[in-house]
């Protein structure tokens, strides 16, 4: 055996070893991350069902034009309305890490335990529940919050004010039911003071017939919480 094929034999056997210690570690951590963000999405359902229930509950007869329900969406998505609001929470089905550059690896929760940056993605948005009522396809959502969940459940939250700022503790937070109840409850709480504002006047001022027409057809007023409302032409 030449002392060439016998090096290359010792390289390949270094990128097999490589490859199987990445197989047994990463691997395994990622599939820990993700188990654990499925288990905490799955009660984060329900609590979000006990809160829909509470609602109902505590509105009453007050307003039958005021409507409340939760819908499973199937093991990855599920959704409430409540009035006027649909909020959307989606699990992403990948794991992802924290880029260096982020303050979380200044903590030593991530310096001493790099395997901790590792995390799980639920997204939350925000739609007009008129929206999906009227199949309005051009409307735009805002997402409101991403929580980042690891695999020993420490999460933290990135989102509009308070979401972002109550829950930015990845060291001493735990994501259970208490803490899901806090944050639903934020997410609702900004959701219902996120106001539909009418456009500029001059911004809508002129419309073609086109435009009239896809209106009519098919309801292409395209509509969001921030841009107000704008006609958008279907080709």
């Amino acid at each position: 055996m030449s002392d060439v094929y016998y090096s290359q034999e010792l390289i390949d056997m270094e990128t097999k070893e490589q490859i199987l210690s990445l197989l047994k570690n990463k691997s395994v951590l990622k599939q820990d991350v993700f188990h654990n963000t499925i288990a905490q999405f799955n009660g984060l359902k329900e609590v979000l069902k006990s809160t829909i229930q509470e609602l109902t509950d505590q509105f009453g007869n007050t307003d039958s034009r005021v409507t409340f329900e939760y819908r499973d969406r199937g093991a990855f998505q599920c959704e409430v309305r409540i009035a006027g609001d649909l909020l959307i929470f989606q699990m992403h089905t990948n794991v992802f890490q924290f880029e260096q550059e982020s303050s979380f690896w200044q903590t030593g929760y991530l310096k001493e335990h790099p395997e901790n940056s590792y995390v799980g993605t639920i997204n939350v948005y925000n739609f007009l529940s008129d929206s999906f009522r009227y199949d309005r396809t051009a409307d735009v959502g805002y997402l409101l919050a991403r929580v980042f969940i690891n695999k020993e459940n420490h999460f933290v939250v990135q989102g509009k004010k308070q979401l972002g700022i109550m829950f930015n503790d990845i060291v001493a937070s735990n994501f259970d039911a208490a803490s899901q109840t806090k944050f639903i409850d934020q997410v609702v709480l900004y959701a219902l003071n996120f106001d539909l504002l009418i456009p500029p006047y001059e911004n809508l001022h002129q419309i073609t017939v086109e435009e009239m027409q896809d209106i009519n057809h098919s309801g292409s007023l395209a509509t969001g919480k921030r841009m107000g409302f704008q006609f958008t032409s279907v080709k």
